[in-house]
C-alpha cells in the first residue's frame, strides 16, 4: 500500500493568482513531494498543487513594492509562484522547510528535522535570521528608542551608528567596514527597515551604500511596533495611541462577521500597553479593518456554535467579549494555536491599559 506523503508544515499564506494580479489567503500544506493549497482549511480537495522536484526558492522577494515577507517559488517549468507570510519569522520558517524539502527530493532522501536541543555548529556564512533574533534580544540586543528629527518623533527605532556599534561590540564583525556590509545585507533581506528620508534615500540607491553608519539615519525592526508622529514628507504614518504597544503575537485566524456570520481569514496583530487586537485583510492594505480593545475583556474557548458545523470547528474556536459586551468569534488552525492565542490575549488584557 502506497504511503501518504508526510505533512511538513501547514498554515495560512497569501498567494498571488497565476492568471490575475490578485492576492488571496489560502490554506497551504507543504508535503514531502509538493505544495497543496486550499481555499479553506476544511476543504477536502486542493485548489492546486505545486510539484517541488527541480524547483528553486527565492527570499526575500521584493518585486511588489510595499508587500513585505514575500517569497518566490520557481518550479522546473520556470513558472513563478508568489506567497506572502504574516510576519518575518513565519516567512523564514516556510522558506527553510521548503528549501530542505527540495534538497531531500533532489537527493532522494526523506525529510527529517534535526533536534534543536544540541548546540548548533556555526555555518561558514553568517546566519542572518539568528543574528536578527540576537539583535532583538530585550537584554543584550539593540535598544529601541524615541528619536526626534525635523519636527517628527520616531518611536521604536534606532540609528545606523547604533547598529554598527552593536555588531562590532558583539563580535559579529571585526570592524565598522564589515559591519556596514553586514547591515546592508540585513536591510536588503528585510530584517531592518529604513525610517525617515535619510535612510530611505540610501536604501533606494541614492548613496554610496544602502545602509548608513550615521547618527541621523534611523532604522527599525519590521515587527517592532514602529510609528512616526508629526509632519511627514514621506510614507511614515502617523499612528493613533492604540498602535503604540509592543507587538506580542501575530498571525492569521478565521473571524466570523457580525452581520452575515460568514468566516473570513484575517491577519491579527496583538499589542500590549495599550492592549489592542487589530485585524487586517491579509491580501493587502496597511490600514486595519477593525480593532478590539482588550482592557477588561473576557476570552474563552468555545466548543460549539449553532450556525457552524461541529466537524469544522472542533477544539479550535474561541470567543472574545469586550468590556462593552461586543462578541468576537475566532477560529485557530489547531487546538494548540487556540490555547496560545487565549493565553496571550488574557495576559495582555490583564497588564495592558
Amino acid at each position: 500500500m502506497e504511503r501518504e506523503p508526510m505533512r511538513i508544515r501547514e498554515g495560512y499564506l497569501v498567494k498571488k493568482g497565476s492568471m490575475f494580479n490578485t492576492w488571496k489567503p489560502m490554506w497551504v500544506v507543504l508535503l514531502e513531494d509538493g505544495i497543496e493549497f486550499y481555499k479553506r482549511k476544511a476543504d477536502n480537495s486542493p485548489k492546486g498543487m505545486i510539484p517541488l522536484k527541480g524547483s528553486s526558492i527565492h527570499s526575500p522577494c521584493q518585486d511588489f513594492g510595499k508587500r513585505m515577507f514575500v517569497f518566490k517559488l520557481t518550479v522546473a517549468k520556470q513558472q513563478d509562484h508568489f506567497f506572502q507570510a504574516a510576519y518575518l519569522e513565519e516567512r523564514d520558517a516556510w522558506v527553510r522547510d521548503i528549501k530542505k524539502t527540495i534538497h531531500c527530493i533532489d537527493g532522494g532522501q526523506r525529510f527529517a528535522r534535526k533536534s534543536t536541543r544540541k548546540s548548533i555548529r556555526l555555518p561558514e556564512t553568517i546566519n542572518l535570521s539568528a543574528l536578527y533574533l540576537s539583535m532583538k534580544d530585550p537584554e543584550k540586543g539593540i535598544k529601541e528608542l524615541k528619536l526626534e528629527k525635523d519636527k517628527r518623533v520616531f518611536n521604536h527605532c534606532f540609528t545606523g551608528t547604533c547598529v554598527i556599534d552593536w555588531l562590532v561590540s558583539s563580535s559579529s564583525v571585526r570592524n565598522r567596514k564589515e559591519g556596514l556590509l553586514l547591515a546592508s545585507s540585513l536591510l536588503s533581506e528585510g530584517y531592518l527597515q529604513p525610517a525617515g528620508d535619510t535612510s530611505k534615500a540610501a536604501a533606494e540607491g541614492l548613496s554610496d551604500t544602502p545602509f548608513l553608519d550615521l547618527s541621523d539615519a534611523y532604522y527599525y525592526f519590521p515587527d517592532s511596533g514602529f510609528f512616526c508622529e508629526g509632519y511627514s514628507s514621506d510614507d511614515d504614518v502617523v499612528l493613533k495611541e492604540e498602535f503604540r504597544g509592543t507587538i506580542v503575537k501575530q498571525g492569521c485566524l478565521l473571524k466570523q462577521g457580525h452581520r452575515r456570520k460568514n468566516w473570513k481569514v484575517r491577519k491579527f496583530v496583538l499589542r500590549d500597553d495599550p492592549a489592542y487586537l487589530h485585524y487586517y485583510d491579509p491580501a493587502g492594505g496597511e490600514e486595519p479593518l477593525g480593532a478590539i480593545h482588550l482592557r477588561g475583556c473576557v476570552v474563552t474557548a468555545v466548543e460549539d456554535m449553532p450556525d457552524t458545523k461541529k466537524c469544522d470547528v472542533d477544539n479550535i474556536l474561541f470567543e472574545i467579549i469586550t468590556a462593552n459586551e461586543i462578541h468576537y468569534y475566532l477560529q485557530a488552525a489547531s487546538s494548540t494555536e487556540r490555547t496560545e492565542w487565549i493565553k496571550a490575549i488574557q495576559s495582555v488584557a490583564r497588564t495592558g491599559k
